[in-house]
């Protein structure tokens, strides 16, 4: 991938619930863009409290055409209730929702795990950071789109 104009701005919003994990995405996806040496003027970030209070934040930012891709951090493990099922869900399509409406990237980097061990697992541990990898995947979707 090659290193990406810095002239454009990049949010990030990052749910609090299941903070231990979610701060291991976060702090992926600004490593990774310290890598490729964004200027933190260009970098927002927005914590919300859980995952299912993300698409609205989403929304806010892309309202104001003032970013080029939107990121989204979080962490839903499955419990013994429907719950997860239901946050899921809402999380994924409010995300889908706010790129379609704003003809915006929103990058949906929320962990989905049965266990909390796999989501360790994508938060820096043996598979990867979903966090890092979600910035790579908004670069990559920001400059195809320019290419359209």
């Amino acid at each position: 991938m090659q290193k990406p104009s810095r002239c454009f701005k990049i949010a990030i919003v990052v749910s609090k619930f299941n903070q231990d994990i979610t701060d291991k995405l976060y702090q992926g996806a600004i490593q990774r863009l310290k890598e490729l040496e964004f200027d933190t003027k260009n970098i927002k970030t927005v914590f919300v409290p859980g995952a299912v209070e993300i698409p609205l934040a989403a929304q806010r930012l892309a309202k104001t055409k003032q970013y080029a891709a939107i990121v989204t951090l979080g962490s839903v493990v499955m419990g013994e209730t429907k719950h997860f099922d239901y946050v899921c869900q809402l999380a994924s399509n409010g995300c889908q929702a706010v790129s379609l409406q704003f003809d915006i990237p929103v990058i949906f980097g929320v962990l989905t795990t049965n266990t909390q061990e796999q989501a360790y697992a994508r938060a820096g541990g043996k598979k990867c950071n979903v966090g890092r990898s979600s910035i790579d995947t908004a670069i990559d979707l920001i400059e195809a789109l320019e290419n359209i």
